[in-house]
């Protein structure tokens, strides 16, 4: 960013303060100038000057690296395929930022997805700037590797989000890293997450085309191999095929079976063998199998006596259960674990589907609770 106001526009700047989850009135109490102001700068009603940008970026506490790299995901992706051409960097600050990456993925299954965002796109704007400073040929390469997980972890969490247009962008940003360092891995993580994106779209026949895909590319000792099979699976069982669905089970028991637990199980990218059995319950629970139920109950206990503590983890787990109570024709039941998903306040908006999809077995089973649940939705999650 130029360290002036002239690149800078009023979008970018409402976009930060977004981003950072505050208000205009907020942002007034931290940079002492009037709403009103604010307000105009950020709807291009008054010409913004240096000590505007520079008063947003000490009130959101991250410097001028945020503007670094732009608040619009597809504006974002365009900028860092041309810088990809050309950086440099030194060495420890580049391992420092491989390790703050780990640290960012392995946070994913606890952080809420908005405020994980606004860390990786920090990040993005560090690694901005060391784009620009000298390195070796190999150095180039793991600066665009880091890029590409950074860029992979904010198009997952854009699809947490429900914002589509922005998770596209970061991926294919993601997928030109992946072509331009030569990695496999990111490259079928980036098919990987496209499926996942269409599954809660309910596009199934695209996912499992995409997860095929995925497994066509990845290593096949590699945690997206085993992702995206097991992706395959789910949405073959949301289409209906058995078979199918049975056969990419059987495959990612083959897959895991005498594999380790990694060093960092809640790693995003790390496939832990733990995971297994959650992915088999809700692969059955969507395929209407009669063993969904017991497998569903399994994994919320074993979850719920982990001594790590997953609760979106934990809130899917209660989803599933509850599509195979219904299945069971055990609606009461299905309600009270269904309000247990709704009142932990962990979902996000690409599991919301799911909750409609359990309330409305409620209803169709005539379980007054349904209502309930729905009301207690709304509730927890006002801007759904």
């Amino acid at each position: 960013m130029d360290s002036g106001g002239e690149n800078v526009t009023g979008e970018r700047l409402r976009a930060a303060r977004e981003a950072a989850g505050l208000s205009l009135s907020a942002m007034a109490a931290r940079t002492h100038y009037s709403k009103p102001l604010l307000g105009m700068l950020e709807t291009g009603h008054r010409q913004i000057r240096p000590e505007h940008v520079h008063a947003y970026a000490d009130a959101l506490g991250v410097g001028s690296a945020l503007f670094i790299e732009p608040m619009d995901g597809e504006r974002a992706a365009a900028e860092w395929i041309v810088r990809a051409a050309a950086s440099d960097i030194g060495g420890d600050t580049l391992e420092r930022l491989e390790l703050a990456v780990d640290d960012l993925a392995a946070g994913y299954p606890t952080t809420p997805p908005g405020e994980l965002l606004v860390s990786v796109r920090q990040h993005l704007g560090y690694a901005g700037r060391l784009m620009d400073s000298r390195k070796t040929l190999g150095q180039h390469r793991r600066l665009l590797v880091t890029v590409g997980w950074l860029s992979l972890l904010a198009s997952t969490c854009h699809i947490d989000l429900g914002e589509t247009s922005a998770s596209a962008a970061r991926g294919h940003l993601a997928w030109n890293l992946a072509d331009e360092a030569g990695h496999p891995e990111i490259a079928a993580w980036c098919l990987e997450t496209r499926a996942w994106q269409q599954l809660t779209e309910g596009a199934f026949t695209e996912a499992a085309e995409l997860s095929r895909a995925a497994q066509a590319i990845a290593p096949e000792d590699s945690s997206a191999f085993i992702q995206a099979t097991a992706q395959e699976g789910r949405a073959l069982a949301r289409l209906g095929d058995s078979k199918g669905t049975y056969g990419a089970l059987r495959r990612v028991a083959r897959l895991v079976s005498g594999l380790s637990t990694p060093d960092r199980p809640e790693h995003h990218f790390r496939y832990d063998p733990a995971k297994s059995d959650a992915y088999v319950a809700t692969t059955l629970s969507w395929l209407g199998d009669p063993a969904a139920e017991s497998y569903a109950r399994h994994v919320l206990a074993d979850l719920k006596r982990s001594p790590t503590v997953r609760p979106r983890r934990i809130a899917s787990a209660n989803l599933d259960l509850g599509l195979a109570l219904i299945a069971a024709d055990k609606a009461d039941e299905a309600a009270d674990v269904a309000l247990a998903a709704v009142d932990s306040g962990r979902l996000v908006p690409s599991n919301y589907w799911r909750v409609s999809e359990v309330v409305s077995g409620i209803e169709g089973r005539g379980a007054p609770d349904a209502a309930v649940v729905r009301e207690a939705f709304r509730d927890t999650y006002r801007t759904a």
